[in-house]
């Protein structure tokens, strides 16, 4: 794991990040105050192109939930543990957003991949989506949204960050920008009306450091990327501090495309379902804080969809008004 960032490429991430949002403050009106800050850019990894059906190869990705250097390092001793027991190459494939991830599926372009439950509750069907495992993490298969703050801030809720610069993760997150936007239409407000500025930082552990760096006032994580770096590298996250945490929804799972056999998909299935039970498996599992894997339960992605649903209700509601400037 990372034990930090140099302080001279933070300074210059800080500079960056605010001549970002003043020209988009300059040249915006506040509709638009929404600037989208690549910031897996910031960490530089070769990441292998992926090519169409390389022979014997097992395609495989995961949605960028953390930065592409700890997505390299860890996963994707995951995915190559699947490959070898399936007796094939890894083929690795990294995209920026959750969108690029779920379109190769869809296209068979990738053979599986770790998507956000957002995606999977929403557009299964769109995508032709077909369940693998989930992992269990700490006894459990669901997580939760974390809403945090600096710690040196005077924030104590979702209200206080009024006015302030917020990070979301991804467009298609589900605790990095549905449940906060739910949070706020429940509030009856917006986001783009409802703060400053909105920048994505395209992962969680992104948001984290934004946070912790008082680059922005607040962000939405997912609860499981925010606890895995407070137990194995907590030098950003016990720079942040959790004022709210939403209810528990399904845990983001493992998926295969549609266009994978069905005898392929089985015994994937199969290796992820003994992988605790096999002392390589476990060492893998063990560096992800993962317990083991077990069948998906549709049902615990009910919930998101139900928030989905409800969040539609209530943006045709009438808002709050806008304070006078």
């Amino acid at each position: 794991m990372n034990k930090g960032m140099p302080a001279s490429f933070i300074s210059f991430l800080a500079a960056w990040v605010i001549a970002v949002m003043a020209l988009g403050a300059i040249g915006c009106s506040r509709d638009s105050d929404q600037v989208s800050l690549d910031f897996s850019k910031t960490l530089p990894v070769a990441r292998p192109q992926p090519h169409p059906g390389e022979a014997g190869a097992l395609r495989g990705a995961v949605a960028a939930m953390i930065s592409p250097r700890e997505t390299f390092i860890h996963y994707r001793q995951l995915l190559a543990y699947l490959a070898r027991k399936s007796g094939k190459d890894l083929e690795f494939v990294q995209r920026k957003t959750y969108e690029e991830i779920n379109e190769l599926l869809g296209k068979g372009e990738i053979d599986l991949a770790f998507i956000c439950s957002g995606p999977y509750a929403s557009a299964r069907e769109r995508y032709g989506f077909l369940p693998l495992a989930v992992p269990e993490v700490q006894r459990s298969t669901s997580y939760r949204a974390y809403l945090i703050v600096n710690q040196n801030s005077s924030f104590t809720e979702l209200r206080d960050l009024k006015g302030q610069t917020f990070a979301f993760t991804d467009p298609d997150s589900n605790t990095g920008k549905l449940v906060p936007t739910f949070w706020l239409a429940e509030l009856r407000q917006r986001p783009e009306t409802f703060f400053k500025q909105i920048i994505y930082t395209y992962s969680h552990d992104n948001s984290i450091l934004a946070v912790a760096r008082g680059l922005v006032a607040g962000a939405a994580v997912d609860g499981l990327v925010w606890e895995y770096y407070q137990a194995t590298n907590p030098v950003f996250t016990s720079k942040t501090r959790i004022i709210k945490k939403s209810e528990a929804y399904g845990i983001p799972p493992l998926v295969a495309s549609r266009q994978l056999p069905a005898a392929e998909r089985e015994q994937l299935q199969q290796t992820l379902f003994a992988m605790h039970r096999d002392p390589e498996g476990r060492k893998i599992l063990a560096e992800l804080l993962i317990d083991r894997f077990l069948p998906l339960q549709e049902e615990r992605y009910e919930s998101i969809r139900s928030m989905q649903r409800d969040l539609a209700r209530l943006k045709e509601q009438p808002h709050a008004p806008e304070p006078q400037k």
